[in-house]
């Protein structure tokens, strides 16, 4: 009986072992469904927002983004563009005109806007007939579209001519007798600085106009006009207006790869912010900014620093902390520090963002920890095709190839070298090559590479200079695209210390188009301070850093940030802050708010001056993504103007920084 018990059991571990075995198989065999079933969604998820930008499909209201960080700023929904002349004895140009301006433009895109609308202003102020401004940049770069002149370059001659022809008159070329006097230059010519009086050309240029009948002006500070001018002159500063946000329309094919860069950001209904690190070696040189760099980058910003000393640019020493120019405000924010504070505002990691800008300053190795914290970085070059990239180009003629020949340079023998290490200090250098190993040709042939070899830099190649000309049109481009944006965020403005720039232009048109679209406007002093506090823990920072950032910001985009404005850019920069003259009111009464409320006196600012709104002057409907606007001018009333705000004297220029101590960690997840 014993063996039939055995025989048994064993006969029923071979049943558990067989049961155990087909529910081992019929487990791994619902894994292995699982798995690519997840599989499928995670790859769905990654490429449905980069497919989408070419499918524009709707998406369910419970799949957008939160509105909290993308919905207009309600207090700023009463203010309108109105550019329009206001006064009945503003008319037409009148005949004869005193002369003709003609006029050449040295700078970069920024400097090239905001000298056109000056030169406008100037020509109306002394009934000139304005010759179309000679740009340049674009003019460097011989064998550029034949179709193309240096103005049709970036803007559209036509609507140019037609949309200013109540304000100036306007044309292509000068009459015959006077371009053999241009070609042997027998005419008066004027180098204006960009700060120049209205009384200067009144006293100046106007009696050797009336004259000679012809001058020509040299522009090279971007622009050539005082950015205030006095209650009498008001009509010019609308005139300004209506130059930059009407008159200056970019030509078709720059707008229409412009708007579907738009559309494709904006894929199945989607918002996108865009984002101009403001990073140029100009900027960094004059600010004195080279120590938040590394290696040669150092070299590069402290040589052409060297250079601006030695024009009478910059007033200062060769050697400045860096450090403690990034604590005042001075240098603009890093990638890195703009990618914490999106994400202290709110911003999920799959939040598009536009890189806007030719130049960075750094290349890509210094937007990666950019690219870590948000998936979807977005230029240009990934949005468009080299096809359609070259339709803005236009046919250009081929160029040689640049070949340089470096067996002819000088050597430096072993103890120049040294004696030059020496004298170097104990600044970052560039290291020498290690022994016996070749030099090879690709590697010297950088736009860089010339630090280590020489102490001048090189004159550009034809290849140079027409790269430079095509950073016009990647900056126009640029500019359409953030204008439309949803958000703004600017890494560094001038704030009434410098030149023109892009970041502020841009905040001047999307304050004139609709002043309550989400534009930042942080103050740099302000969260450089914030940032050092917390730069042992960035990536984990407390609670309250980030309830501060986000309150800082959110206020920059409204009253707050446009009186900060007020008194930082506008008195540099007028297309910066186009109000109270470019723009009107639809409320009764703006401000609600109590007197002693800091809230209600930045409204005040804001709303102080402004005329109401006439009918015309209200929104009409718009397409959702197309850069257009109206350029018909016609007479109004007349409406007086209210004198400008003086700014209120710094309470001992101390800033509210929150307390880190006996504060948490701020989840992450959160």
């Amino acid at each position: 009986m014993a063996w039939f018990e055995r025989i048994r059991i064993k006969s029923r571990l071979k049943w558990a072992a067989v049961g155990g075995f087909l529910l081992s198989f019929i487990s791994l065999m619902v894994h292995m469904f699982l798995a690519k079933s997840s599989s499928e969604m995670v790859y769905e998820a990654a490429i449905i927002p980069y497919a989408s930008i070419h499918v524009n499909e709707s998406v369910p209201e419970t799949a957008r983004y939160s509105r909290r960080l993308w919905r207009n700023i309600e207090s700023l929904e009463p203010l309108h563009s109105y550019s329009k002349p206001r006064s009945q004895s503003y008319k037409g140009p009148n005949e004869p005109s005193n002369g003709f301006i003609y006029a050449k433009i040295h700078g970069g895109f920024e400097n090239i806007r905001n000298s056109i609308c000056d030169l406008v202003t100037v020509s109306r102020l002394l009934n000139a007939t304005l010759v179309l401004p000679e740009i340049q940049e674009s003019m460097k770069s011989r064998g550029i579209s034949s179709n193309l002149n240096s103005f049709s370059y970036l803007y559209d001659e036509k609507r140019f001519i037609e949309s200013l022809a109540n304000d100036v008159v306007i044309v292509k070329n000068l009459p015959q007798n006077f371009k053999e006097a241009r070609r042997t230059k027998q005419y008066p010519i004027f180098k204006p600085k960009r700060n120049s009086p209205a009384k200067f050309y009144l006293d100046e240029i106007l009696p050797t106009l009336k004259d000679t009948k012809f001058v020509g002006l040299i522009v090279t500070d971007g622009g050539c006009l005082k950015s205030a001018l006095p209650r009498s002159l008001v009509e010019l500063q609308r005139l300004r207006c209506r130059v930059a946000f009407h008159a200056l329309h970019f030509r078709s094919e720059i707008v229409e790869v412009a708007n579907r860069m738009v559309e494709r950001l904006r894929g199945s209904g989607h918002p996108y912010i865009a984002y101009h690190p403001g990073l140029k070696r100009d900027v960094l040189a004059y600010h004195g900014c080279a120590e938040l760099f590394q290696d040669v980058h150092v070299e590069l910003i402290k040589y052409r620093r060297k250079q601006m000393i030695k024009s009478g640019i910059v007033k200062d020493d060769l050697e400045v902390d860096s450090y403690s120019r990034k604590g005042n405000g001075s240098c603009p924010l890093m990638p890195e520090e703009v990618g914490l504070l999106l994400q202290a505002v709110g911003y999920p990691t799959m939040t598009r963002i536009y890189l806007a800008g030719s130049e960075t300053f750094g290349g890509q190795r210094i937007l990666i920890p950019l690219h870590s914290m948000y998936a979807f970085v977005d230029d240009r070059t990934s949005l468009c095709s080299r096809d359609e990239l070259a339709t803005v180009i236009g046919q250009e003629t081929r160029l040689p190839v640049d070949v340089v020949d470096f067996s002819s340079r000088k050597k430096k023998s072993p103890e120049q070298i040294q004696e030059e290490w020496n004298r170097a200090g104990p600044r970052p250098r560039p290291l020498p090559p290690p022994p016996d190993r070749p030099i090879y040709q690709h590697e010297k042939e950088g736009w860089y590479g010339w630090i280590g070899e020489e102490d001048e830099e090189p004159v550009p190649s034809p290849r140079d200079l027409r790269e430079q000309s095509h950073r016009l049109l990647w900056d126009a481009i640029d500019y359409i695209v953030s204008v439309e944006a949803d958000a703004f965020f600017p890494g560094f403005d001038n704030d009434g210390s410098g030149w023109p720039d892009f970041s502020g232009l841009v905040k001047g048109h999307r304050l004139y188009k609709t002043a309550s679209s989400r534009t930042y406007r942080p103050d740099r002093k302000f969260l450089a301070l914030l940032l050092n506090t917390t730069s042992n823990y960035r990536y984990r920072p407390p609670r309250n850093w980030t309830v501060s950032v986000r309150e800082h910001l959110n206020q920059s985009t409204g009253e707050e940030g446009v009186a900060r404005d007020f008194y930082r850019s506008k008195p540099c920069l007028f297309l910066a802050h186009p109000s109270p003259e470019c723009t009107c009111t639809t409320a009764a009464a703006a401000v609600k708010r109590s007197p002693d409320d800091a809230a209600g006196n930045d409204l005040k600012i804001v709303y102080k001056g402004q005329d109401k709104c006439p009918p015309e002057a209200l929104p009409q409907s718009k397409a959702a993504v197309r850069f257009e606007d109206d350029g018909e001018v016609v007479q109004e009333d007349a409406s007086p103007d209210a004198e400008p705000v003086q700014p209120e004297e710094d309470q001992g220029g101390q800033l509210d920084i929150p307390s880190l101590e006996n504060d948490e960690e701020m989840d992450p997840d959160e």
